[in-house]
């Protein structure tokens, strides 16, 4: 192998590493613009994104253990590597593809050692976020404390009104 695709291997199998997640996606009318907005939200996300040529893909993630075909990847293809959060980089590159008429297709990606289908990465992607969830469940905590204090507060008020209708009954027999 000739020493440039060696260096391009090695960099693909260093982003695609044992440990890291990374979705693998196709990309068509990507303009210098659309690419640069692109890059720069996957950076937010902490992220990065490669294009990559098909063949060396593959060879990358069969080093990996990773079984891909040149034919289950239509078109340029291209890999998002990393992020804080690889459920809300799912979210956003589905959302970026549709707003953007298909630019960018997911194909598939690896999580928690395995590699999943896009339409696996699709449904999970649609779960609610960390931060989202964590809402959910503090609310789920929080209601019956509510209802028991809203309880309480109820019979407060009603031994409020029996002791403010009785003094006004003898209040009212004297005079």
């Amino acid at each position: 192998m000739r020493q440039e695709k060696q260096l391009l291997l090695d960099e693909i199998e260093s982003e695609i590493g044992e440990s890291k997640p990374f979705i693998v996606l196709s990309y068509s009318k990507f303009g210098a613009n659309l690419s640069n907005t692109f890059r720069g939200e996957i950076q937010k996300l902490g992220g990065t994104f490669t294009m990559v040529r098909k063949r060396v893909l593959v060879k990358a993630a069969k080093s990996k253990g990773i079984e891909l075909s040149v034919e289950q990847l239509p078109g340029h293809i291209g890999v998002v590597a990393g992020g804080h959060d690889l459920l809300e980089t799912a979210k956003f590159l589905f959302k970026f593809g549709k707003d953007n008429e298909k630019a960018i297709e997911v194909q598939g990606g690896r999580f928690e050692g395995k590699y999943h289908s896009a339409s696996t990465i699709e449904k999970l992607s649609k779960l609610p976020g960390k931060d989202e969830m964590r809402a959910q469940f503090l609310a789920t905590l929080q209601a019956p404390l509510a209802e028991t204090l809203s309880v309480m507060e109820a019979i407060l008020v009603s031994v409020m009104h029996c002791l403010e209708n009785k003094s006004e009954k003898e209040g009212g027999s004297e005079a």
